[in-house]
């Protein structure tokens, strides 16, 4: 089974990282997928929910502080992305820079 993360620094990244995943989803409906989302990518997951793909997507804690911004749409974070990316690839994941 693939095992991809996209990752998503940008706004555009993040439309980008929607669209692959959904892409992916219909080529192979097995693969286990997830969207980490830092920098400027936080504000816009927060800004523009896509329930397509937000259940996929996690957002960087450090992100939020640093930009002084709350989750208020409660959805899933990780400390830090750029570790949480390096851990994913270290257990085998395919890494997709959105």
């Amino acid at each position: 089974m693939l095992r991809v993360v996209f990752h998503a620094p940008t706004p555009e990244a993040l439309d980008r990282a929607r669209r692959n995943l959904l892409n992916f989803r219909v080529a192979d409906p097995e693969a286990e997928l997830v969207i980490i989302a830092n920098a400027g990518a936080v504000s816009a997951a927060l800004a523009n929910p896509d329930p397509d793909t937000d259940a996929a997507l996690l957002v960087c804690r450090r992100t939020l502080a640093n930009a002084g911004i709350t989750n208020q749409r409660q959805l899933a974070e990780t400390d830090s992305a750029v570790v949480e990316i390096a851990r994913r690839q270290a257990e085998g994941w395919q890494y997709i820079r959105s």
